[in-house]
């Protein structure tokens, strides 16, 4: 909590400040008050007490309630400001930061995790800090200063008091043994709910495929009830806090005057009236020593949830991406559009085996190469290691004949157009789209037509309404598979890369859209390697160079022609894709 708090800046400690000072005046403020009542009952009960001896003490006592009011008032516009803006300078530093992660980070702490750690974390981390500083530093002051004030007067009170402090303190022990393990699980449970919840939406079509809605509700059913059985056992201790605390204050008020009716009894005439003006504001001292107890135990509640939650916010603000960028901004002079693989390998974390083993090609600039191979042969791996998705386990990858490894990220992924397996879309218009990453080029809209057209998307935006500047929903839901992928596509034409990557990006065209979209990258992008990852012969038949995958090692290279003679993987793959005919052109 400690390092978050360091977040803060000068404005929030300053106003940290003004809060304690502030505190400080309330508690002496509403201290003073409960004094006054010892002299207001005093006047009354005396017969030299005059009305306008008591009208001015009755105004001091206004005055001090007003003064008490606005210092909480200040004090709460303080908390929340500090408490929004450190919840704003957590989300800033955890997005961030995030967005500095490799894969490798992503999956170690879940999707469904980073949303929490982001949304409901912080969000306990707010409500402490906001809740804390109007509680927590009030209450141990507030208690501190009327035991302090209660100490000098009759002993009797004073032993009562004291016992109900122990009791209240042994309530708070039995609060932390059983409360306290649950709240700290809430967060960990809620991953769970989110996990489930994320996996159900995002799968819906595939749900309903399978009529596994039941599985599905089993599934969030067993994470529900584990989340609720927890928070049960938490809240029902918390309900018990209220009850208490009321028994205990009203066990120890009837103390104090059952006490004193004893004191006073015994007490000659003069004495009887200061021992029952003491009675009444040693009995508001001990209310208000009660109640700071009692909103400290509400404190203690939020206390280890708030911990547990800094914990993990401090986990993914602290983790640094494995994945470190260079300074490097260009290649070696004269190279450019040039990948090489010198015996590279790779592995996932924690995996038993590597999915690459020593694989070894170049791809010369406005080559185009392309991966083909059986499901899970490390096709896809094998691209994701040119923008540094993750990096190699052994050998190197060099872009233009530098290593990936010393490129800084931005202007290594400059140099890179990537199309991914699953076409992204994110909300907004066509051309915010195609533009993506590029919106200081995004009034050229010659440019953006222009990627348009060699996609072979042109014509279904110019069909919509606003054309180029028609809505796109939510992850593209008002377009087709084939037009996601096509608009994908022209995202990664419009940056005019050195190197465009398709990561089976055409698996959701027609074969005409298909050989349309292959002829007008080969015309329009003159000079940019091309990296083709299919599953489609048709696709790849043109390469200049197919590299062959097979469990993770590169089994063949050359052309469609030359594999067809030498690799036999290769030929079986295009005999089920291709006739007889084909296969002899």
């Amino acid at each position: 909590m400690g390092k978050l708090i360091k977040e803060l800046g000068k404005k929030e400690l300053l106003l940290f400040l003004l809060s304690v000072a502030v505190i400080a005046l309330q508690v002496w403020a509403e201290l003073t008050l409960i004094d006054k009542m010892q002299e207001v009952t005093l006047l009354v009960t005396r017969s030299g007490g005059t009305t306008g001896a008591i009208l001015i003490a009755g105004a001091k006592m206004l005055a001090l309630a007003a003064g008490g009011v606005l210092c909480s008032l200040i004090v709460g516009y303080a908390a929340a400001n500090i408490g929004a803006n450190l919840a704003y300078k957590l989300r800033d530093r955890l997005f961030r930061q995030v967005q500095l992660y490799s894969m490798e980070e992503i999956n170690r702490f879940s999707t469904a995790s980073l949303i929490t750690r982001s949304t409901n974390d912080i969000t306990q981390v707010q409500m402490l800090v906001a809740m804390g500083m109007q509680v927590a530093l009030r209450a141990p002051i507030m208690a501190i200063w009327a035991l302090c004030k209660i100490a000098t007067k009759n002993w009797q009170w004073t032993m009562t008091v004291v016992a109900a402090v122990v009791f209240l303190c042994l309530m708070l022990a039995v609060i932390f043994l059983v409360a306290v393990p649950r709240f700290k699980r809430i967060q960990t449970l809620t991953d769970d709910i989110n996990e489930r919840m994320r996996e159900n939406l995002t799968g819906l079509r595939v749900v309903r495929a399978y009529n596994a809605e039941r599985f599905q509700e089993e599934k969030f059913e067993t994470a529900n009830v584990a989340l609720a059985k927890n928070n049960l056992v938490a809240h029902r201790v918390m309900a018990g806090i209220h009850p208490v605390m009321t028994g205990i204050m009203s066990g120890l008020t009837l103390a104090i005057y059952w006490i004193g009716v004893y004191l006073i009894n015994a007490a000659a005439l003069p004495e009887k009236v200061i021992l029952y003006s003491e009675m009444v504001t040693f009995s508001a001292y001990a209310m208000q020593i009660v109640m700071s107890f009692m909103m400290m135990s509400f404190v203690f509640i939020m206390f280890p949830r708030a911990m547990v939650a800094a914990k993990r916010i401090k986990e993914v603000i602290t983790t640094d991406p494995k994945i470190q960028s260079g300074k490097r901004t260009e290649g070696l002079p004269g190279v450019r559009g040039e990948v090489c693989f010198e015996n590279v390998s790779f592995s996932y974390p924690d995996a038993e085996n590597p999915v690459l083993e020593h694989i070894s090609f170049t791809a010369k600039e406005g080559e185009t190469v392309a991966f083909i191979g059986s499901t899970g042969s490390g096709k896809t791996t094998v691209i994701n290691l040119i923008p540094r998705f993750f990096d190699v386990t052994a050998g190197a990858v060099f872009l233009d004949g530098v290593n990936v490894k010393e490129y800084d990220s931005h202007a290594l992924v400059k140099k890179i157009g990537y199309v991914s397996q699953k076409a992204v879309l994110f909300s907004g218009t066509v051309k915010e789209n195609v533009t993506y990453g590029n919106e200081g080029r995004a009034k050229e809209r010659e440019n953006v037509i222009d990627a348009l057209e060699t996609a072979s998307a042109y014509d279904f935006v110019m069909d919509k309404e606003g054309q180029e500047n028609a809505y796109i929903a939510r992850g593209g839901a008002n377009f087709s598979g084939g037009q996601k992928q096509r608009l994908s596509i022209a995202r990664a034409i419009y940056k005019k890369p050195e190197i465009l990557i398709f990561d089976d990006s055409f698996s959701a065209l027609d074969y005409k859209t298909d050989k349309e979209l292959r002829a007008a990258l080969k015309k329009e992008m003159k000079g940019t390697t091309v990296l083709i990852v299919a599953q489609r012969i048709g696709t790849i038949m043109d390469a200049d160079k197919i590299v062959v995958m097979d469990e993770g090692k590169v089994a063949a290279i050359g052309t469609h022609k030359e594999l067809l003679k030498t690799s036999e993987i290769y030929r079986e793959i295009a005999a089920s894709q291709l006739s007889e005919e084909e296969l002899q052109k």
